[in-house]
């Protein structure tokens, strides 16, 4: 939340699904015992995703049947702001904790939606494909993927976010702006276009 670093994106049929592929992404990415703390809405299948992806089958104890399904750890930490709906309209949001210790999810997570909200209406500006009520959408789920990948590269690296910026007043700029890549770490400068697409990315397996 911090660096506004997007570190995955999940595309599939159904929320469950593309939860699914968001936290295998996160497995990889930096987190392969344990799912982040999270927060979303009442809304998707992140709570069944996460136990397909991070659960796990407890141990035989040697009597009855042995345990076949999945079962969510005690350190997961995930809360859903759920909205309160009346004739339609949004009345309020409710917090719920699903997994986790309510006081320690409260104390680590913020009980609002507004950065994951904030991030969807950056991408129906930036990617096309993705604008409501529009010819424009995709026919193939792989140009979807495509396009999308492309979205967060210039999104990560080659744009600078307001929020992010720093007051410096070094004589010659007052703010150093500052994209999520370089808050992160993982850069030095904000990257132009031709430096994307010029890029050659080396496959690093071990």
């Amino acid at each position: 939340m911090d660096t506004r670093l997007r570190v995955g994106r999940g595309i599939g049929k159904t929320e469950t699904a593309a939860s699914i592929e968001l936290l295998h992404q996160l497995k990889r990415r930096g987190h392969p015992d344990a799912p982040p703390p999270l927060v979303s809405d009442g809304w998707g299948g992140h709570r069944e995703a996460l136990i397909e992806v991070y659960g796990e089958v407890p141990e035989y104890s040697g009597r009855g049947r042995p345990p076949s399904l999945k079962q969510p750890r005690d350190d997961w930490q995930y809360l859903q702001m759920v909205k309160q709906r009346q004739n339609g309209r949004v009345i309020g949001v409710k917090p719920q904790v699903i997994f986790g210790n309510p006081e320690e999810v409260f104390a680590e997570l913020e009980l609002h939606t507004a950065y994951v909200e904030r991030t969807n209406l950056t991408s129906r500006h930036m990617n096309g494909r993705l604008v409501r009520k529009t010819l424009g959408f995709s026919k193939r789920v792989a140009m979807l993927r495509a396009a999308s990948v492309w979205e967060d590269v210039v999104y990560n690296l080659a744009r600078h976010v307001k929020t992010l910026r720093l007051e410096v007043n070094d004589g010659t700029r007052r703010w150093l702006q500052r994209s999520p890549a370089m808050v992160a770490g993982l850069a030095d400068h904000i990257w132009s276009i031709e430096e994307l697409l010029s890029y050659v990315p080396v496959p690093n397996n071990t």
